[in-house]
């Protein structure tokens, strides 16, 4: 996908979110315990208020978070948040640079790409706990199941806790896509789907991409045979996306 077609999704992605901030803030998040609309939308306005300040500062802000104003209008400010975020980008261009957690990418199209899933995860989230869930957009779902193996995921587990993972592979498929993920036990590596898998999990994209996050159950998706190993699966990434 390229850089506009992030900004598109994210600018639809936000716009929905906005309006769901504008229901009921007491609503509980069915996949996040603890957490309501109010604590969505409030984390979500947080995490673009920190892209801005990445991007005009060129570092990491700190301390952060700021001290908010207290009783925000959230929806109010979660809006102006994600319009202003958008503004900067469509100025300023994927290749501007910013500062990013991601070594090998310090630009403001990493946070393009980034925002759209953050938005659209976020965006599911506020639909479940108002009874009104869409999928996420195919070709941003494709996109996202690639971004959180081969971006969040894969890399260095060498301070990971003792879970089993002792080289077990997995491969990860949707719309015509594979990947092909080693579990080892201090590292993760995501490549071309060769050789044998120990482990399949595969099917449509929205609900490939949202199993990824924590957000759907294993019905449908998770074959008997492949449960242990994407338990072990399923363990790094709550580590990776905590």
């Amino acid at each position: 996908m390229e850089f506009d077609q992030f900004l598109s999704h994210l600018r639809s992605e936000g716009a929905a979110a906005v309006d769901l901030a504008g229901g009921d803030l007491e609503a509980t998040i069915p996949c996040c315990p603890g957490w309501s609309v109010r604590d969505v939308a409030c984390h979500l306005a947080q995490v673009y208020e920190h892209k801005i300040a990445c991007t005009e500062l060129g570092v990491d802000p700190s301390p952060w978070p700021p001290d908010w104003p207290t009783g925000p209008d959230l929806a109010g400010w979660l809006g102006d948040a994600h319009l202003r975020l958008l503004a900067l980008m469509e100025q300023l261009g994927p290749s501007a640079p910013s500062a990013t957690w991601y070594p090998p990418d310090q630009t403001v199209g990493f946070w393009a790409r980034r925002m759209a899933h953050e938005t659209a995860v976020h965006r599911v989230d506020l639909q479940m706990a108002l009874g009104c869930l869409e999928p996420v957009p195919g070709e941003l779902a494709v996109d996202g199941v690639d971004e959180i193996l081969t971006v969040i995921l894969a890399g260095d587990w060498s301070a990971a806790r003792d879970d089993h993972c002792r080289g077990q592979r997995v491969l990860v498929s949707t719309a015509g896509r594979d990947w092909l993920v080693t579990l080892a036990e201090d590292s993760i590596t995501v490549s071309a789907a060769t050789g044998k898998a120990d482990a399949v999990l595969q099917g449509d994209p929205s609900d490939l991409v949202l199993w990824l996050w924590g957000r759907r159950g294993d019905e449908g998706l998770v074959p008997p045979a492949s449960r242990d190993v994407l338990a072990l699966l399923r363990g790094r990434l709550q580590l990776a996306t905590q």
